[in-house]
This record gives structure tokens, C-alpha cells and sequence, in this order.
């Protein structure tokens, strides 16, 4: 089967304000966005009001305005539905429960099933773009054990997220990128040894992913991890 012949994969996306000309519309190897990360063609709506600052942050009143963006993405044809932001996840029920196709939007989903994967004294580690919004209610964990086996780190305060927030934002060198995830997973293993997967929030940071795991010598998971998963169940 072709890329062509292959349903779409449906990408909600941030509201950026960027313009179709821009080159930051030009989707980077191995990104979410690249069609070739699925070999399958890949179809976007934006999420009207969904500005990279306002979902990391969180508001529930845009909740109309993603499920309506899903909507649209099942009228063109898509097959799985993901989102372009990790922070999306916090409306994770409302789209599945408004479309008629497996969704799949953030990577956060997948920290039990990890979380699971590791001996009882291991952990996981989440690296965010954003920890300080990256709170613990949403990786689908209730019990306290288990809660108590994750601990998170970002790069706030980084030029990697002051880029992001501006309007519209600023591609920044994966050079860049990668210094700062490696640099945030650094400091978590330094105070937390046991750690034994790491999973990548951001949907900015699959560029980095390969080093990283050269870097840290661990597993490491992120959203492209998901969607493989996922379009594997579909046609």
C-alpha cells in the first residue's frame, strides 16, 4: 500500500498565527507533522484560540473549539486523530467521546503502560516543555505508588519555550534543543538514579530523540511513539 492509498493521519494543531508561506510550516525529519515519520499522509486543523501559551497553561473553555477541530478532521477522511501539543491531552476524553475514530493526544497517555514496564524500584521520567504545568493528574495515575515512581523536569526558562510562547514563534536549532532536554534529563538523574524510561511530553522534542537515547543509554518514548502504535490498528 502507498503513502497515497493510506488513510490519513488527523493532526489538531496549536493556533500560531502562522502564515501558509512561512517557512515554519516546512515540517522538519521526524517530526509529527512530516508525513514520512508515518508513511502516510498527514492532515491538520488548528484548534481556533489554541495558542501555545494557553494550552500549556490549560483552558477548559477552548474545549468546544477542539472537539470541533476533531470533528472536521473526520470529515475528511482521517483515520487516527493526535494533536500537536502534549498539554492537548487535557481534552483526551472529550474528542474521543465526540468522534468515531481511536484519538491519540498526547504522549502522556502512554506513562502507565511505561510505567509498568520497569521493576518496582525503577521510575519514569517525563520531561516537559513545561513542568510547571505538567502536573501530575495528567498522566492517568491514581495510585499514589505509582505516582510516587514519576518525576518530571522541563525546560522552562530556556530559549526553546521562550521561542514557542512568542507570537508567532521561532524555530529553534535542534542543537539548542537538544542541549536542553539533555541537560533537564541530566539533572533529574542525578537526583533520581533509579530512573529507567524516559518519555518526552513536548512534540517539539522528537528532533532530539536519537541522541538522547545515545546520550542517556535508556528507553525513550515520545507522541511519534503513540501514533505508530496507534496507525498500526488501522488501515
Amino acid at each position: 500500500m502507498t503513502l497515497q492509498e493510506r488513510r490519513p493521519l488527523g493532526i489538531l494543531e496549536l493556533d500560531e498565527g502562522i502564515s501558509v508561506e512561512s517557512p515554519l510550516r516546512t515540517p522538519r525529519p521526524g517530526s509529527l507533522l512530516n508525513p514520512t515519520t508515518f508513511d502516510r499522509p498527514i492532515i491538520t486543523e488548528t484548534v481556533q484560540g489554541a495558542w501555545p501559551d494557553t494550552v500549556i497553561r490549560g483552558d477548559s473553555s477552548l474545549e468546544d473549539a477542539y472537539v470541533a477541530a476533531a470533528r472536521r478532521l473526520v470529515e475528511r477522511g482521517v483515520a487516527v486523530i493526535s494533536s500537536d501539543g502534549g498539554f492537548f491531552i487535557r481534552h483526551q476524553a472529550a474528542v474521543a467521546a465526540a468522534v468515531n475514530v481511536p484519538v491519540a493526544m498526547s504522549s502522556l497517555l502512554l506513562a502507565p503502560t511505561l510505567l509498568r514496564q520497569l521493576p518496582p524500584n525503577h521510575k519514569l521520567a517525563v520531561v516537559a516543555a513545561d513542568s510547571r504545568h505538567c502536573h501530575p493528574d495528567l498522566l492517568g495515575l491514581d495510585n499514589p505508588t505509582d505516582l510516587s515512581r514519576v518525576v518530571i523536569g522541563g525546560v522552562e526558562g530556556g530559549e526553546f519555550l521562550l521561542n514557542n510562547l512568542m507570537r508567532p514563534p521561532v524555530r529553534t536549532d535542534i542543537e539548542q534543543i537538544e542541549k536542553e532536554v539533555g541537560g533537564c534529563i541530566e539533572q533529574l538523574r542525578r537526583r533520581d538514579p533509579e530512573i529507567g524510561i524516559i518519555l518526552l511530553e513536548c512534540t517539539g522534542f522528537p528532533y532530539v530523540k536519537t541522541a538522547v537515547i545515545r546520550r542517556t543509554g535508556l528507553p525513550v518514548y515520545d507522541i511519534t511513539d503513540l501514533c505508530r502504535l496507534t496507525l498500526a490498528s488501522v488501515f
